[in-house]
């Protein structure tokens, strides 16, 4: 009787704690849900970057911020593939600056690269300890910075890195040492989108074993995957109901191999996970953050930051494919995002950046702006502007 007494009060206070933050937090991050000009979407996710990379002054990119409070420290994993997002933006504007913000993220990758090769998970201010997951994300920074600037010093690093992650590798291509201690153990299929840098690694560094051992894991988690396109053991904390962040690496990782290495299979399997999205979407965007094997979603809230992933992966098969099916749910998807990223806020540590859940209390990123979920924000909108404007420009031609 104590014991059930003593249960239900610890619930009512943990509710009026919860009540008591949502109070709180969730009016300092107000968007316009009428504002779907995606350029000023870009430019404020751009600028909001920008910030949280000049705040610590060590060239890395803050993790991110809690609402009400600073930019945290930097973070190895995501200022890798941020760098390669902000090489992919010179390409397309012609920015000098979002270059060289680039190269000194990649160089400030190079200052904190473990002595055996590998990328440390968590914040820089954690103990060292090696990530299978965040190696891989450097190495797409890495090769961004080697096929534009050809610079040696991200060559060395690049290879150090992937030698790790080979040297790791269970013969059936899964990824069992060597993962991050935030990960749950055995249920790391998202790894494949890491196997992309390593096989994206061997084509430009010339390392056929590269390649082998991406294609590897590619396999491995072909292995994983439903008929439906569900992936087991697909999650950082719940493979029974993974977040929609991890199904997207795992789709991304896939479709890339199969870009890279002609494995029309691998192609096939990330169709499959998005064609199921897409029914599973909602008419206004919504893709809820957890799902079950059915796809059906199991929470209320939506992670942003898979839904902008999600979106990227539509907006690649759709040059793939030229199915028109793709592209609709690309901007669908889009306009959800936009709808629900702050960029009017006064507080410059918010304003453009881009809330982990909607509503911002929801179970990923509770009541914070990341520094991933801005990159694959600019990533999905930007993917879906060259899109038409390359539409555009063939109707002008033609």
């Amino acid at each position: 009787m104590l014991k059930s007494l003593w249960k239900r009060a610890s619930q009512l206070k943990s509710a009026v704690g919860d009540f008591s933050e949502r109070r709180r937090l969730a009016p300092l991050y107000s968007p316009d849900p009428r504002n779907l000009d995606a350029d000023q979407h870009i430019e404020a996710a751009v600028a909001w970057i920008k910030r949280a990379q000049d705040y610590g002054g060590d060239r890395g990119v803050s993790f991110g911020v809690r609402f009400g409070g600073n930019f945290q420290a930097s973070y190895p994993e995501t200022t890798g593939y941020i760098c390669r997002t902000f090489v992919e933006l010179y390409e397309r504007t012609g920015d000098a600056e979002l270059l060289d913000r680039a190269i000194e993220m990649g160089l400030w990758e190079v200052d904190v690269q473990m002595a055996d090769g590998a990328v440390t998970a968590g914040r820089i201010t954690f103990p060292p300890s090696p990530a299978v997951f965040n190696t891989g994300m450097v190495i797409l920074g890495w090769n961004a910075l080697i096929r534009t600037t050809g610079d040696h010093r991200f060559e060395h690093s690049c290879r150090l890195a992937a030698d790790w992650l080979v040297s790791m590798q269970e013969p059936d291509g899964n990824w069992i040492r060597g993962n991050s201690m935030f990960a749950a153990p055995g249920a790391t299929v998202y790894n494949v989108k890491a196997a992309w840098g390593l096989c994206e690694a061997g084509f430009i560094l010339g390392n056929r074993g590269y390649i082998e051992a991406a294609v590897r894991n590619a396999e491995f988690c072909l292995s994983k995957q439903e008929a439906n396109g569900w992936f087991r053991d697909c999650c950082l904390s719940d493979p029974a109901r993974p977040l929609l962040h991890t199904t997207a690496y795992a789709m991304a990782g896939l479709l890339e191999i199969g870009k890279l290495t002609g494995r029309k299979d691998c192609i096939q399997a990330a169709r499959r996970a998005a064609d199921s999205e897409i029914l599973a979407m909602g008419q206004d965007g919504f893709i809820a953050g957890r799902q079950d094997q059915t796809f059906a979603g199991t929470v209320d809230w939506c992670c942003l930051t898979g839904s902008a992933q999600t979106s990227a992966v539509f907006g690649e098969l759709y040059l793939l494919t030229g199915e028109a099916k793709y592209l609709e749910a690309a901007g669908r998807v889009n306009r959800y995002l936009m709808a629900r990223h702050d960029i009017r806020n006064p507080d410059p540590r918010l304003r453009g950046g881009l809330a982990g859940s909607w509503p911002t209390w929801g179970d990923y990123g509770r009541f914070m702006v990341l520094n991933w979920a801005a990159k694959f924000l600019i990533d999905a909108l930007s993917l879906e502007q060259a899109i038409y404007r390359k539409a555009e420009s063939a109707q002008l031609v033609g």
